[in-house]
């Protein structure tokens, strides 16, 4: 079997599963310059992957999604998000719960949503002191949580809110280097033996958080919640085809993938995007244009159709996707994807680090250039920071309007500048990467 994957990587599959811990960017990057874009990686202990790199494979296997098992293929996840998860289910199940979950994140829901994501970010920007050094991701990852914790969860105050927040901030920091992350990755390192193992301490967070999300789901279930917007009412209120809500369980593990899906990962980008900004003065300079053109009284969902600042939030995106492959696909049956036929049980991971750093695609890819998107359309499969096929990220619309508002809220008040003018490198966090040191910055005015 292994044979007939294409391009199989020679190394010993435990150094591979090293390198793929500790720096999948420069993994990926040695192997396509070796064997282009397609190539098979051994992960000890987890199994076989081939990569994909090309914007018509990918097409190929987005488009053919129903002949994959993917959930399958996000066994990693489960430890985290628990086996009720979106991202864990294949099929009618799937369908299911993702029509359950879809009406929250989209439409008119949002721009109620918009008006507390500005609030949120200058109520958290407004603790900081001139002069004083902050971390631009610590600070990202406050509002994040904020965002999630009120948008989401709906808690705003209370003893359930007081405890969510330091809980989910622990628990989330437990993989902040590749050597801490790597308990996710190597199961021999998954064992509970009470909080003095990491694990223990992963697992005694995850029944907290579990227990006070239920405390609130039961007080929910008792109360009268119709006029309730947030994430979880509305999850609450949904029903499907046979008139079924869904269960405590689901509830709780689908509040948990997105308190995971949308917590770092929105952080991490914005982190990267004040980074971005900063290095540039003329990108910067721009953005103060096109914020300025909107006058004193700026309507939320007025910003959040700026191009150039869209523009510069999608090349954010684009430089530092912040997982570097899209879920894994498993092949149901055998299939001919590229050129190649792939028998059953292999698993396919279209990259979108290798996809975002192409050539063809984008000139320069190193270069910052937000000009890019203005000046072409990327196809679904050419430009994939969350993903496509039915997987794209079911809150991709909320997390575009955080990332937005947040960037241009700041900008709009504060002043800013790097602490440091020097290069930032790529680090693991968990599943995600980040930036490493997590963009040191300080606030030297007002606008």
């Amino acid at each position: 079997m292994l044979n007939q994957l294409p391009n199989c990587i020679t190394s010993p599959s435990w150094l591979q599963l090293i390198q793929w811990i500790a720096d999948p960017i420069g993994f990926q990057q040695k192997y396509s310059q070796k064997y282009g874009d397609i190539f098979s990686m051994r992960l000890s202990g987890i199994g076989s992957y081939v990569i994909l790199s090309h914007p018509q494979a990918i097409q190929e296997i987005f488009s053919q999604d129903s002949k994959f098992d993917i959930g399958r293929g996000n066994k990693l996840a489960e430890p985290l998000i628990g086996r009720n998860s979106l991202m864990l289910m294949d099929g009618t199940r799937h369908r299911r719960e993702r029509k359950l979950l879809m009406p929250p994140f989209h439409g008119e829901k949002l721009q109620a949503y918009a008006e507390q994501i500005c609030l949120i970010t200058k109520q958290i920007a407004s603790q900081w002191q001139f002069g004083q050094p902050f971390v631009a991701r610590s600070t990202m990852q406050k509002v994040s949580l904020e965002v999630i914790l009120q948008i989401v969860f709906g808690l705003t105050e209370g003893e359930r809110y007081q405890k969510l927040k330091p809980l989910m901030t622990a628990w989330l920091n437990m993989t902040d280097s590749p050597l801490r992350s790597s308990m996710l990755f190597l199961p021999f390192l998954q064992q509970d033996w009470g909080t003095w193992t990491p694990w223990g301490q992963m697992k005694s967070r995850q029944r907290d958080t579990y227990e006070l999300l239920q405390a609130e789901i039961a007080e929910r279930r008792t109360k009268n919640n119709q006029n309730r917007g947030d994430v979880l009412s509305l999850m609450m209120a949904a029903r499907d085809e046979n008139g079924q809500p869904m269960t405590d369980d689901e509830l709780k593990d689908e509040l948990l993938t997105i308190l995971f899906a949308g917590h770092e990962t929105t952080a991490t980008t914005l982190a990267w995007a004040f980074y971005q900004v900063h290095q540039n003065s003329d990108v910067l300079e721009k953005l103060h244009q096109e914020l300025d053109s909107l006058g004193e009284n700026l309507n939320p969902m007025e910003i959040a159709q700026l191009p150039y600042l869209t523009a510069v939030c999608q090349e954010t995106l684009r430089m530092y996707p912040v997982i570097p492959v899209l879920f894994p696909r498993i092949t149901k049956s055998s299939i001919n994807i590229a050129g190649y036929q792939f028998e059953p049980d292999t698993t396919l991971m279209p990259s979108i680090y290798l996809v975002h750093y192409r050539e063809d695609l984008y000139p320069n890819p190193q270069q910052f250039r937000p000009e890019r998107f203005l000046e072409r359309q990327y196809s679904p499969s050419e430009y994939i920071p969350f993903g496509g096929g039915s997987r794209r990220c079911l809150g991709y619309a909320l997390a575009q309007l955080e990332i937005k508002l947040v960037l241009a809220t700041v900008l709009s008040n504060y002043q800013l500048a790097l602490v440091e003018n020097k290069p930032i490198r790529l680090q693991r966090r968990g599943f995600t990467l980040a930036p490493d040191g997590g963009v040191p910055m300080v606030t030297i005015g007002k606008r």
